[in-house]
């Protein structure tokens, strides 16, 4: 099988969606599968001329036979393309993004809708993804299937070995993460000794993420915040929390990695975050609530014991996770099945 896999921008950008990507092409290859990646220019989800320009390239150079999969947040750049052999790949609806103006919502949520109903077939990642889209953008229920993300064996999480606690947050530096709310939160723990790390691209809203760095200042915990492109393994090896304040997920990749790696998270109930995170596992909030988080982080800050417990609930229910070989050859079925 060839597979055209288009993306928007590039496929290394740090986040949980492009991760899934590149595992899910790496999966393939392994399969003996061919798959050629293109990745669009332009600016997404809200396609501009060169996004559009890109996709309708991209769509002239597709191969006789190859199986067009689209990633969600470049969909809407082929908005009048004839996609009647397309499979798409939802992570989430790019509708659903924090921070949009209402205008461009409500633009993005009349492509998507229409196309959700017209594309022969979707993947999505959750099934509170594929319960959204067939409830509420009317797209058809057996043309959607479930590939959730994978997951490695990485080591477990030591902690740090200082004095204070070693807090990890990995996202995007974009309003749908919610790092504003957990500087916030953290802001109020004054009296307590800690250091937050938060490793995402700025890629995809460079303006977002300066407004991050300079509240962080405005907050005065400049000092205990550290902002970074990359992810490590020492970085999830020396964490003691892994805190994540999303206004919404479509599944939460590195939620699961937290739990993978046998970190007590701070998360909040949106998504597919209730189905991955146990009462035992971490605390569960409300999206947008500083407070909320703030009082919860403090316990998690304070109680060593605590994490160590909810620390080995979240490294046993890791186990659980379905493993990225398992998930591609799962996505290879739906390709070559048609759904």
């Amino acid at each position: 099988m060839h597979v055209s896999l288009i993306v928007a921008g590039p496929l290394a950008t740090i986040s949980g969606a492009y991760r899934y990507n590149r595992r899910m092409a790496d999966g393939l290859r392994g399969l003996g599968h061919t798959v050629q990646v293109t990745e669009l220019a332009g600016r997404f989800p809200d396609p501009d001329q060169a996004a559009i320009y890109a996709a309708r390239t991209a769509w002239a150079a597709i191969p006789d036979g190859s199986v067009p999969l689209i990633d969600g947040l470049a969909l809407p750049a082929f908005d009048g393309v004839p996609l009647s052999r397309v499979t798409a790949l939802i992570h989430h609806p790019a509708s659903l993004e924090t921070g949009l103006p209402e205008e461009t919502r409500r633009r993005l949520l009349a492509t998507e809708t229409a196309m959700f109903r017209n594309v022969p077939r979707l993947v999505v990642t959750s099934d509170p993804t594929l319960d959204r889209l067939t409830r509420e953008y009317g797209a058809p229920y057996e043309h959607v299937s479930v590939v959730l993300p994978g997951s490695d064996d990485p080591p477990r999480s030591t902690g740090s070995s200082g004095p204070g606690c070693t807090i990890l947050s990995v996202g995007a530096l974009i309003p749908r993460k919610g790092h504003d709310i957990l500087l916030r939160a953290m802001s109020r723990l004054f009296d307590l000794e800690w250091r937050l790390t938060i490793a995402g691209s700025a890629l995809r809203d460079p303006v977002h993420a300066n407004g991050l760095h300079a509240l962080a200042e405005t907050l005065h915990i400049g000092r205990q915040v550290e902002f970074i492109e990359d992810i490590t393994d020492t970085l999830w090896l020396e964490a003691d929390i892994f805190a994540l304040a999303s206004y919404f997920e479509g599944y939460g990749m590195e939620i699961a990695e937290a739990l993978r790696r046998g970190l007590p998270v701070a998360v909040t109930n949106v998504g597919a975050v209730s189905t991955l995170v146990g009462p035992e596992a971490g605390v569960v909030g409300a999206p947008g609530d500083a407070e909320q988080l703030s009082k919860a982080m403090r316990r998690l800050i304070f109680d060593r014991a605590l994490r160590r417990d909810m620390g080995e609930v979240a490294w046993q229910s890791g186990r659980d996770l379905p493993s990225w070989d398992v998930q591609a050859k799962r996505l290879a079925d739906v390709l070559e099945s048609g759904g």
